[in-house]
């Protein structure tokens, strides 16, 4: 038994939907009750706007008693990406075994960015990597918290003269707490939990803000070493 498909309903052209496709967006498009006449179309890919040079917003703490709760409550949840960047990653299993039990500090692994709270950048960061580091980066909510993790993430280690590795991580991304070493026990990177819950419940982690308001320097540094930035290489 055979059966007879269109191509041109299978298949993108040009970077365009299909027609099959396009008779999907239609529907879901009707569905959300807005008009054909309304709806721009399929976003354009090489629009950088859209990417790589969109602008986060500063997001202003409340004041008073409501801000210090919301504080103790992020500091006592902190929700870590599971990405290991480098090879300090191999130092954050041990956190959750029944040993060191970072469960008791509120610490959990989470496997998306738009679900955490706090990213630990791992040992040495090659540029291929840095652009992942970004992009997670970006997309993680605030308020978001940043610990440097080992000596070649804080100031390039081992690695300070490679041609394919950063030197220092805050010259891409805002860093809230710095754990030296090479690489740092579980117990250090405990005490780095300890130091990161102060500056929350002080009222001191506003580095997602300091990356709102120093935009433009930071994706400065960032292209310096990214090449390849805008799409459609940057949402691959």
């Amino acid at each position: 038994m055979s059966t007879d498909i269109n191509k041109e309903d299978t298949q993108t052209q040009g970077g365009q939907p299909s027609g099959d496709q396009q008779e999907s967006i239609r529907q879901v498009v009707e569905a959300m009750g807005v008009g054909p006449a309304d709806y721009p179309g399929p976003a354009d890919a090489s629009d950088p706007q859209l990417f790589c040079e969109a602008r986060p917003k500063v997001e202003k703490p409340f004041r008073g008693v409501f801000e210090k709760f919301l504080n103790w409550a992020r500091a006592n949840s902190l929700w870590v990406l599971g990405f290991g960047t480098g090879c300090g990653a191999i130092e954050l299993r041990p956190l959750m075994t029944s040993r060191f039990d970072a469960s008791r500090f509120g610490v959990a692994g989470r496997a998306t960015p738009r679900q955490s709270s706090v990213f630990i950048i791992g040992g040495y960061a090659s540029v291929k990597t840095l652009k992942r580091i970004v992009r997670s980066y970006e997309q993680m909510q605030n308020p978001k918290f940043v610990i440097a993790l080992g000596s070649c993430t804080i100031n390039g280690g081992m690695y300070w003269d490679s041609y394919n590795t950063i030197n220092r991580i805050d010259q891409y991304i805002p860093v809230d707490v710095y754990i030296t070493g090479c690489m740092p026990r579980p117990e250090a990177i405990l005490a780095g939990f300890v130091k990161l819950q102060e500056l929350i419940k002080s009222g001191r982690g506003e580095k997602a803000n300091e990356y709102s308001e120093h935009f433009d320097w930071y994706k400065a540094n960032q292209k310096k070493v990214i090449k390849d930035w805008d799409m459609p290489d940057y949402n691959w």
